[in-house]
């Protein structure tokens, strides 16, 4: 399932906000043509501004498609914004798409870019795919710019993933935090619930583990089922063990993980942290037919998350990340729909109880050693 439109419901007088207030319909997106043909319509109607956050905007067939439609408007006047991330752009054909923005008008700036005498700075990535659109759509999630997650170019091996596009008062949010970053100042605060929906930073001057934190207390409040689909599994102690204690109130949860992943140290830590979670009655499923990239959490079927962050270290607590929370039914079932397609191309994850041996102990060893890094 590629793509799944519903309108945002009506909520009560203990509600957050009535029908008329949502202009538009909540759209996620599951294949990567489906959201780039709505996106380039999006910016190709621009009348006013275009902001664009990526973590890799790749200069392939996808990037220059983006990069073509940004120089048009913003040779047209349109004023056009475009934030790259210095490690994202490691890519073959970045600098180059980079020199033509600037070069048709685009602002456009790096993040974070490799100094020799400020090392450290670069550990810390912008990791998060964002766009808004004049005072009119906002489209956040995993998909980077890049062919992988087409399927006219790269057919059945091309990267799952899972964005959204929202037309509604969050754009006001979206502004303003992509604006904070831009000119390098801390958000004061977490952007307040606008209506049923939240943007969720993982970093604010108020609290700089806001997402976090969000992601702990939905955790704890589950009452009947948890369902997270994440590319790298490599959480901390402290979110371990509100899984496990989820289990132990009678909460089912699921993990779906990629079976073909990018980053083997991960996958191994990953593995190595699943062990003992196996162990203590939480499932873990891997999505067998391509990479698994969507950053996805349903909660009770009637919480979800969906944005740039996975549940690892550095999401939580190093880059900058930017999340969707919702309590809408509406989004949820989209969501659910999504997921049960992934899950019933997994197949679970059984591991042994007793340690690996050999060389994959001690792979898995330093994986876990060193997830903090990953």
């Amino acid at each position: 399932m590629s793509r799944i439109v519903s309108s945002p419901p009506r909520h009560g007088p203990a509600g957050i906000v009535h029908a008329e207030r949502i202009r538009e319909a909540v759209t996620a997106y599951g294949e990567g043509d489906d959201l780039y043909a709505a996106m380039l319509d999006d910016i190709g109607r621009a009348t006013d501004t275009i902001r664009l956050e990526s973590y890799i905007f790749a200069g392939d067939e996808i990037g220059w498609r983006f990069a073509n439609a940004l120089a048009r408007q913003a040779k047209a006047g349109v004023r056009v914004r475009v934030h790259m991330d210095g490690a994202g752009a490691l890519f073959e054909g970045t600098e180059k798409l980079f020199r033509y923005l600037v070069g048709a008008g685009v602002e456009a700036r790096w993040f974070n870019r490799w100094r020799w005498t400020d090392p450290w700075h670069y550990n810390r990535r912008n990791h998060r795919k964002l766009l808004v659109v004049d005072e009119r759509s906002v489209y956040l999630g995993g998909f980077n710019l890049h062919r992988e997650s087409s399927a006219v170019l790269v057919g059945a091996q091309r990267w799952r993933d899972v964005h959204v596009c929202l037309i509604s008062q969050l754009v006001e949010p979206a502004i303003g935090l992509f604006d904070d970053l831009w000119e390098g100042r801390a958000t004061p605060s977490p952007p307040p619930w606008v209506g049923p929906y939240r943007l969720v930073p993982n970093d604010t001057r108020a609290c700089r583990h806001v997402l976090y934190c969000d992601y702990m207390e939905a955790l704890t409040a589950a009452n009947h089922s948890v369902c997270i689909a994440t590319p790298y599994f490599v959480p901390n102690r402290r979110f371990r063990s509100a899984l496990v204690a989820a289990v132990r109130r009678g909460v089912q949860v699921r993990v779906l993980l990629p079976a073909q992943n990018d980053q083997r140290l991960v996958q191994w830590a990953s593995h190595a942290l699943a062990r003992p979670l196996i162990q203590r009655g939480v499932e873990f499923f891997e999505y067998r037919p391509r990479m698994l990239h969507a950053k996805v959490t349903l909660i009770d079927e009637g919480w979800a998350m969906v944005g740039s962050a996975n549940v690892d270290y550095r999401s939580f607590f190093v880059n900058r990340e930017l999340n969707l929370v919702s309590r809408t039914t509406a989004l949820c079932r989209q969501l659910d729909a999504l997921m049960r397609e992934d899950l019933s191309e997994s197949r679970e994850l059984r591991l042994s109880r007793r340690p690996p041996i050999g060389v994959r102990a001690v792979l898995e060893f330093m994986a876990r050693r060193l997830r903090r890094w990953l």
